[in-house]
């Protein structure tokens, strides 16, 4: 993927504590906490690796849906939170020549579809909210 003509690479500079849940989940749960905060998202890790740092990719299987599920953000700060049973996460958005986008949090380059063709003028490189369904968020850790 490209944005402004470069490719973008997630260089594996986020790192997160990995925490089990209470109650164990089918597919596997885990609290993620990162610098920016704190998430139970899917895990696609082993077992055993639970209860540890790990650097992260992260997998949002949801697309932007402009007033939908995405607006402008009256903070400029990275987030990571919970609503129930939404993620929402708060960085800069930056649109790809291929169509899709890429929203930084916190070090952390997460891919996005666009659930419409265009997004409103102005809106990339700008602060935004994205609030996405728990069960559609997953982190994969990986060894740098």
């Amino acid at each position: 993927m490209k944005v402004f003509g470069k490719p973008i690479e997630d260089d594996g500079g986020v790192l997160v504590e990995v925490e089990a849940l209470p109650v164990p989940s089918k597919p596997t749960s885990v609290r993620v906490r990162s610098a920016v905060g704190t998430a139970v998202v899917l895990w696609q890790g082993a077992p055993e690796a639970v209860g540890r740092e790990h650097h992260v990719e992260w997998t949002v299987d949801q697309g932007i849906d402009w007033t939908g599920n995405a607006w402008p953000s009256s903070v400029s700060a990275p987030a990571l939170q919970e609503d129930g049973d939404r993620i929402i996460f708060r960085g800069r958005l930056r649109l790809a020549e291929d169509g899709g986008a890429v929203l930084e949090v916190g070090g952390a380059l997460i891919l996005f579809d666009l659930a419409e063709t265009s997004l409103p003028e102005g809106v990339d490189g700008s602060w935004v909210e994205v609030h996405v369904a728990q069960d559609h968020v997953t982190v994969w850790p990986y060894e740098l």
